[in-house]
């Protein structure tokens, strides 16, 4: 059983200042219990919630991509997120943001279910999640072919020029064949416009994912006054914690991706109402 004191500081966010008088146990011992607790459930957890796909299973997260999303042949959507930490003694500007405060990076793809598929956490928060991506271990894999990618498949209503299975993201990682960004600039054709417009539609996943992790942990929403090596053990635990909980309770995420109004009062009968 996860210690109480863990629980509430993963779910809350609670200090350990502010639990050694909750639990009258001193702050440095708060401190080791979070931190064994932490790396016990990433230890027993992430070979069962997040192991490395194979090809069939990538093949499956494909089909699920498709079917929920309307987007052929992807495999995930990759994003990072800042999660603020407390800026270590002498450290310079590596863990300051451009967002202007100290974090480091979690850098995730996830699939259709707002599930993980891997993850990696640590890097400094001053780097750009492409560079932080190709210097993970994901990304060497991905960019060395060592993922057991499925082999090369037609779209869907064609029988000839078949694609490979891809990953997805933003604009600020780099276009690689088996990773897509939108088309940048403005001056786009109708055709460009259609395929940015899905593709985002698509990456939206894994911004959703991020989005139903912060509510569960809420550790995660304000910064964890600790340094940033303990802050990876803490994030680890919770990704995977994630997976574990999606898994268990279900798979429908209509709340995550639809905002129905269908309760809002109308008001006023002008055109611009």
């Amino acid at each position: 059983m996860i210690e109480d004191s863990e629980k509430l500081f993963l779910s809350t966010g609670t200090s350990f200042g502010a639990l050694q008088f909750d639990f009258f146990i001193a702050r440095s011992t708060i401190g080791e219990i979070v931190k064994e607790t932490c790396a016990i459930l990433w230890m027993v957890l992430q070979p069962k919630e997040m192991p490395e796909p194979s090809k069939e299973k990538w093949v499956e997260i494909a089909n699920t991509f498709y079917e929920k999303n309307n987007f052929p042949n992807c495999l995930g959507a990759i994003d990072g997120k800042h999660i603020r930490c407390k800026g270590p003694n002498n450290s310079g500007s590596l863990y300051f943001n451009y967002k202007k405060y100290f974090s480091i990076v979690l850098m995730a793809i996830a699939d259709a279910n707002l599930c993980f598929i891997a993850i990696d956490v640590g890097a400094y928060g001053k780097e750009g999640d492409s560079n932080v991506f190709k210097e993970s271990c994901f990304g060497k894999k991905l960019y060395s072919n060592q993922l057991q990618l499925p082999e090369l498949a037609n779209l869907p209503n064609t029988n000839e020029n078949p694609q490979p299975f891809v990953f997805i993201g933003d604009e600020a990682f780099a276009l690689h064949s088996n990773l897509l960004r939108p088309y940048p600039g403005r001056g786009l054709n109708d055709t460009k416009r259609i395929f940015n417009y899905k593709l985002s539609r698509a990456r939206r996943v894994v911004e959703c994912t991020f989005g139903v992790l912060a509510n569960k942990w809420r550790v995660l929403h304000t910064p964890i006054q600790v340094e940033p090596d303990f802050v990876d053990e803490i994030i680890k635990p919770c990704c995977v914690l994630h997976n574990f909980v999606r898994r268990r309770d279900g798979f429908n995420n209509e709340d995550t991706e639809t905002n129905m109004l269908d309760d809002i009062e109308v008001r006023g009968t002008g055109a611009r109402t």
